[in-house]
């Protein structure tokens, strides 16, 4: 029986690798920004504020979003790819419910924030396909 976890050779050199660099830092920065300047954030996302009391539900928001992104850090930082694989796709579900919320508030005609969630989680879908990828022959570039 194996006590420690096996690393893979996937790491720096592979896309999905990047990708999930920069959506994990991405989604930190989003964090950050809920924390510190939550309206902005708030515009960002596309439901704005109504008044002052709401900045604490972006702030919580903001909270949130770090963990997710740092939750992704270590694993990756590790070339757990498949421990990564399985994290990124569960975090699919935001995005996904970050449209419907979205599209429930302001409706179809809000294409700006729409498409930023939706985009997202399309490369996040992709990415995550790309994550459990295996190719035994030969070092992969996924």
């Amino acid at each position: 029986m194996e006590t420690q976890i096996k690393q893979s050779a996937w790491g720096a050199r592979s896309v999905s690798f990047w990708i999930t660099f920069i959506l994990a830092s991405g989604i930190i920065f989003i964090g950050l920004r809920f924390i510190m300047l939550p309206h902005v954030g708030a515009a960002g996302y596309g439901i704005n504020f109504k008044n002052a009391s709401d900045t604490a539900y972006g702030q919580i928001k903001g909270i949130r979003d770090i963990f997710t992104g740092i939750a992704l850090l270590p694993l990756l930082f590790m070339r757990m790819r498949r421990a990564v694989a399985w994290v990124f796709s569960a975090a699919v579900i935001v995005p996904v419910a970050d449209f419907l919320i979205v599209l429930t508030n302001n409706g179809a005609g809000d294409m700006e924030h729409l498409l930023i969630h939706g985009i997202t989680a399309l490369v996040m879908i992709v990415n995550s396909i790309l994550l459990f990828k295996q190719n035994h022959k030969k070092p992969s570039i996924c």
